[in-house]
């Protein structure tokens, strides 16, 4: 694994919200190790925020045989921007990649492992997420919910005063920056020179893609050391 990191113990508040099942605990272990914490915490955040979706909708993710195929969906769904994780396809693919391996390494029938693997491997895609199954659905609703307060609040369904309560517990510690940073470090390591017209398509990051889209603002404008403004 990953170099070890000096951790406090995570507050027990925070972990009475989560489910306590064997594949859900390694899974956070795992990506409170590789991630950075801004990474990391949202990466909770995103689970809380899908759980509280899937209580006001009545959905079957809350079953006690789905549930940790939500938790590992939403926890895992940024593993492909730590540096452990960093290979040759683009960053929601190799998290997937990972997530699926850790699923079926603890027994995770491979139907449910897939549908996690796709949750993952799509989440950065609008309006493709949101309509291929009812896993991915909640996991962009999630992460969508985490980065956007409009969004949030036009799902209607009462997230706003639980966001705050979410934060307090999970801050956010410039999030936008440290995840847009990792995607478009990983892009950028590409052979030869390159700017933002004739940059290489290639695996790590499609031109119409998520890393692609944040390569090409990064390579407009390489001084530009706030969020990207193709976040």
């Amino acid at each position: 694994m990953s170099e070890q990191k000096t951790q406090t113990p995570l507050p027990q508040g925070l972990l009475d919200l989560l489910p306590q099942t064997e594949v859900c605990s390694k899974a956070l272990a795992i990506a409170r190790d590789v991630l950075p914490e801004p990474i990391f915490n949202h990466s909770v955040r995103v689970f809380l925020y899908s759980k509280f979706i899937a209580e006001k909708e009545s959905s079957e993710w809350l079953d006690e045989s789905r549930l940790p195929l939500l938790f590992v969906a939403t926890v895992c769904h940024d593993l492909g921007a730590s540096d452990l994780y960093n290979g040759k396809q683009r960053f929601e693919v190799e998290g997937a990649d990972a997530a699926k391996a850790h699923l079926l390494a603890h027994g995770t029938p491979e139907g449910d492992s897939h549908d996690v693997w796709i949750a993952i491997a799509i989440h950065t895609s609008p309006g493709i997420a949101e309509r291929i199954t009812s896993l991915s659905r909640l996991v962009r609703y999630g992460v969508k919910s985490d980065f956007s307060p409009t969004y949030r609040d036009g799902l209607g369904l009462g997230l706003k005063d639980y966001a705050a309560q979410v934060e307090e517990l999970l801050p956010r510690l410039d999030v936008e920056k440290s995840l847009g940073d990792a995607v478009v470090k990983q892009a950028a390591k590409i052979a030869g020179p390159i700017d933002s017209l004739t940059y290489p398509d290639s695996q790590k990051h499609p031109r119409g893609s998520w890393p692609g889209i944040l390569l090409r603002a990064h390579l407009e404008n390489p001084e530009w050391d706030g969020v990207s403004p193709a976040f």
